[in-house]
């Protein structure tokens, strides 16, 4: 078994990577890679080896985000810090709406997409990963990353040509 800083140097990027496309945001992302090499530490003797390592970390992550949406859907707080009271609307912040409106609907498609094909999508959009990185993380191949991701985007330009 490799040592844990040599792992820590290995995978911290990709597992990083991985949580921020799932979060979207810097500081959970971080919080939750430490979190994830937290519990690798704790349990390393439960990893048989049946996966690449990367894989492993990764399941972990998502487990620890998952974990925490679950907690964060019971509190429902609403994050009035963010809510703008604007009486003038400019082109600009129309323009940024319109932006997010599209974000938005296309975030929405995405999650009528099963779980992997969704995970692929979000790998390649948000995260930038390259095919090879992707298949990687979900412990599949090159092609199979390639042909999920095109076969995404042709479900989603026909959700949209609706």
């Amino acid at each position: 078994m490799q040592d844990i800083a040599e792992i820590y140097k290995k995978y911290s990027e990709i597992v990083y990577k991985y949580v921020f496309c799932l979060t979207g945001n810097e500081d959970i992302t971080e919080e939750i890679v430490q979190e994830t090499f937290l519990v690798a530490v704790q349990d390393i003797n439960k990893f048989k080896g049946e996966c690449k390592i990367s894989t492993w970390l990764c399941q972990i992550s998502k487990y620890i985000w998952y974990k925490k949406l679950r907690k964060q859907k019971l509190k429902q707080e609403l994050p009035l810090d963010n809510m703008q009271n604007s009486l003038f609307i400019d082109e600009s912040i129309e323009e940024e709406i319109c932006i997010k409106e599209d974000k938005l609907q296309l975030f929405k498609k995405l999650q009528t997409l099963d779980e992997d094909t969704r995970n692929v999508m979000y790998l390649r959009i948000l995260g930038n990963f390259e095919y090879s990185e992707i298949a990687e993380i979900m412990d599949k191949s090159s092609n199979w990353a390639r042909v999920v991701f095109f076969r995404g985007k042709q479900k989603l330009k026909e959700e949209f040509d609706k």
